[in-house]
Formats: C-alpha cells, structure tokens, sequence
C-alpha cells in the first residue's frame, strides 16, 4: 500500500512557537504525503491586517471583537500553493510585514476573534476530509492538537532553541537583526502561553520535537513516519 493510501483522511495537527520551523515542516510533511495544509498562523495575520487596514485599535479588545466578523478570510490548502485572501484579496505578502508582526499577538488574544476563526479552520478540516479525495490534512498552529483539532490522528508540538528561531525568521525577513527577532520571539512566547484563549500548551498526547540538531528534511521525514505510521 502507497504512503498516500495509508495516510488518506489523517489529520496532522502541528503546534509549536514562532520560528519553530512549523510552516516549512507542514509543507514539507503534506506534500510528502500528498495531504492538504492549512496554515492558521496565516488566518490570524489576515485579520490583525483587515484590523490595521481600518483603523482598527489592536489594543482596544472590545473594538477588535465588535467588527471580527466582517472581513471574508479564505485560504487555499494546497500545500505547493498556499494562499491567503481577504475581501477577495490576496494578502499573502501583505500579511508578513513589520507592522502586522507588531499587532498581532493582541488580535490573537481577543476570544471573539479565536472563536471565529476557529469556525472556519474546522470548515477547512471538513473540507480536506470530506472532499472527492478525502485526502487528509495538515494543520499548523499553536492550539491545533489542545483546541482546534484534539482528536487528530497526530499531534507534534515542534520547538527550537531560542537562538536558533531567532536566526531562521532573520533569515526568512531578508536578514533582519538575530538579537532583536530573538527578543520579538520570546515576548511573542510570553503572550502566547498566557493568554486566556486558546494558550499555546503542549497538547495530550502530543509527541514534542526540539528541531534545533535537525535539517528541515530529517524532520520531515521524522513526523512523515509517525503518519504513515497512524494510518
């Protein structure tokens, strides 16, 4: 039997800090597989920019949570090419600047926006598996396996040395200061893994990964076998 054949209609959920190489590792894992991928990092950086985009107060939780509701956010699942829009607009690029960097730990915070997004995270989920293919999917986040997708066939929380994290995402943003994304890094842990909604744990049964010793290749080979493995 193909690894294909074994994996249909598995769900991966992928947890795990900022530069943690979780991204790169579900696309790696899903086109390996030839599961669908579902980047809801992406999902949160969308409605942090619909917020700035109309002046919005990030700070303010109560402004955020009154207008949560308006922005249309869809994003396309296959894992070769991803794709963000907002309002009918790709946001792919738009999504990944400074600016959104900066406000989107409190967006994230606010429970209104977490249980919105969340409804069209399980409406991606039902997708991949109900689909023609019922192929499976790859979930990546930091409440997949404890909020999102508990049940899924497959939990990694996947981190990395501090330094480590803070030299990959430099490195991904055209080689920005390693000492000060090291320093954004650990305060977006902080906020994280003590909000009230949704906190970034490591999920029951979640199998944890420390990738800094790890080519992203050794890794995804690593998480391919555990899903071959479950299906």
């Amino acid at each position: 039997m193909s690894a294909r054949a074994r994996t249909r209609g598995v769900v991966v959920a992928i947890d795990g800090p900022s530069g943690s190489g979780k991204s790169s590792t579900s696309r790696g894992v899903a086109r390996r597989l030839g599961l669908r991928y579902l980047d809801t990092g992406a999902m949160y950086r969308a409605m942090t920019w619909w917020m700035l985009r109309h002046d919005v107060s990030v700070h303010d939780p109560a402004a955020v949570a009154e207008r949560c509701h308006e922005p249309v956010i869809e994003t396309g699942t296959d894992p070769f090419h991803p794709t963000i829009t907002v309002d009918g607009r790709d946001v792919a690029a738009a999504i990944r600047t400074p600016e959104v960097n900066a406000a989107v730990s409190p967006v994230s915070a606010v429970p209104q926006v977490r249980a919105r997004l969340l409804e069209l995270q399980h409406e991606a989920i039902a997708a991949a598996l109900d689909g023609v293919d019922g192929v499976g999917i790859v979930v990546e986040g930091r409440d997949i396996g404890s909020v999102v997708a508990p049940d899924a066939d497959v939990k990694v929380y996947l981190t990395a040395d501090a330094s480590a994290r803070a030299a990959r995402r430099a490195a991904e943003e055209g080689g920005a200061d390693v000492a000060a994304t090291e320093s954004s890094l650990l305060a977006r842990d902080r906020i994280d893994s003590t909000r009230t909604a949704s906190p970034l744990v490591i999920a029951e049964g979640a199998v944890h990964i420390d990738s800094t010793p790890y080519s992203l290749e050794e890794v995804v080979d690593l998480i391919a076998g555990m899903v071959e493995a479950a299906g």
